[in-house]
């Protein structure tokens, strides 16, 4: 299964056919597997990886470190219930080291991340202290390599 798992993990659009010839199994067997790995919520989704500097939305990405005040009842895990659910952030994770979660987000602009932080999460009960920051350009991303331009060749003339 962990085979199965990390090739489809590096590239989702492999079909059962080719993930049967790569794995030595039959391509029934890798469907089956595939579906138990669905229903049993080990794979929960298939994302698409874009490089949206290549089109013309505007974005910006901001991962934003959150310190808290852990609650006896239910620690950790019931302020991330509420951080989770707000729709803006598209990750947190819990962390070690000087702050307690990371959250990624993504807001069309500073100024919207800014409120965002102001206004809905720093707010939130046992929330004590934010730091954000801004992503200013993205060089790699769940394993891929983001295209890099070709250096001009006049820049070995500076030399």
């Amino acid at each position: 299964m962990e085979k199965l798992l990390t090739l489809l993990e590096r590239d989702a659009t492999l079909t059962p056919a080719e993930l049967a010839v790569m794995l030595s199994k039959e391509e029934g067997e890798i469907k089956e597997m595939i579906a138990e790995l669905e229903a049993n919520g080990t794979i929960l989704g298939y994302k698409t990886i874009v490089d949206w500097d290549k089109t013309d939305r505007e974005y910006v990405n901001a991962l934003i470190e959150v310190k808290v005040m852990p609650q006896h009842d239910g620690g950790f895990d019931k302020i991330a219930d509420k951080i989770k659910h707000l729709p803006e952030i598209k990750g947190l994770y819990l962390m070690s080291g000087g702050f307690d979660f990371t959250v990624l987000l993504e807001g069309k602009t500073m100024k919207e991340v800014a409120f965002f932080v102001a206004r809905k999460l720093a707010p939130l009960e046992n929330v004590t202290a934010t730091a954000t920051h801004f992503v200013l350009k993205t060089y790699k991303d769940k394993g891929t390599v983001y295209d890099m331009p070709e250096k001009d060749p006049r820049d070995k003339l500076l030399i």
